[in-house]
């Protein structure tokens, strides 16, 4: 594989979207040569839980859990701990929860990779989701800041708030779903953008769907979506 192509794969997760433990499996083992990271969501953590975490892991991926914790920060920091043992390289919070909110999650995940002598995850606060048609640039810095301040190493944000983002925290790792090739349905999102725009505008992590999940060839899309992260990466160069 070129070099290029390796580290695209790099900066690409593969949404697992689905209840069903062997198909998430498949489609891990699918994308792996061109995706590196696989995010482990709601549907399929509620499905099978730890096991789905473990299987996806051992097909040689990293697991992005993107179960978005929201509650009171005591709670957070209680799930954090226990979520903190699964050697996941990625957990998400909602930073509509608030900087306590935030900052519990972080020292909760921490507690809890220490007892099981794994590596802290990095906690990603969602600003604003990407199927939000309205959000204001005002919102989006106030859940920025917030997640700043409490020192979450990542955010999830659409690639219509890199600009505002970069400018106001530009060491912080960008995590942007609602990736779409050109000519792709947009299905239920309303801020998308191509691989090419979203690397472009600062993104570090694109998370691809749909895109690739529901294609005749899996592989092979995947494949060219890479391509496309590498021929972005270096003309940004």
């Amino acid at each position: 594989m070129p070099s290029d192509l390796t580290a695209a794969r790099d900066h690409l997760a593969i949404a697992l979207d689905t209840a069903d433990i062997d198909t998430a499996v498949a489609i891990a083992r699918a994308v792996q040569p061109h995706i590196a990271i696989a995010k482990v969501g709601l549907q399929l953590f509620s499905a099978a839980g730890r096991d789905a975490v473990k299987a996806v892991q051992d097909t040689g991926m990293d697991v992005f859990l993107d179960v978005k914790l929201h509650d009171i920060p005591n709670t957070v920091r209680g799930a954090s701990v226990a979520l903190g043992n699964l050697g996941v390289r990625y957990l998400t919070v909602h930073a509509a929860g608030g900087e306590k909110m935030l900052r519990a999650a972080v020292d909760g995940l921490a507690e809890g990779a220490a007892q099981a002598n794994q590596p802290t995850p990095t906690v990603l606060a969602v600003t604003i989701l990407t199927s939000e048609p309205n959000a204001t640039p005002a919102l989006l810095t106030e859940r920025l800041t917030a997640a700043v301040t409490a020192e979450c190493g990542g955010i999830v944000c659409a690639a219509t708030d890199l600009a505002l983002i970069r400018e106001t925290a530009p060491q912080i790792t960008t995590v942007v779903p609602g990736i779409r090739p050109a000519g792709s349905p947009v299905h239920d999102q309303a801020r998308v953008a191509t691989p090419a725009e979203a690397i472009h505008h600062g993104a570090d992590i694109l998370v691809i769907g749909r895109a690739v999940t529901s294609a005749d060839n899996i592989a092979t899309a995947a494949e060219d979506i890479a391509a496309q992260v590498a021929q972005a990466r270096r003309s940004d160069q």
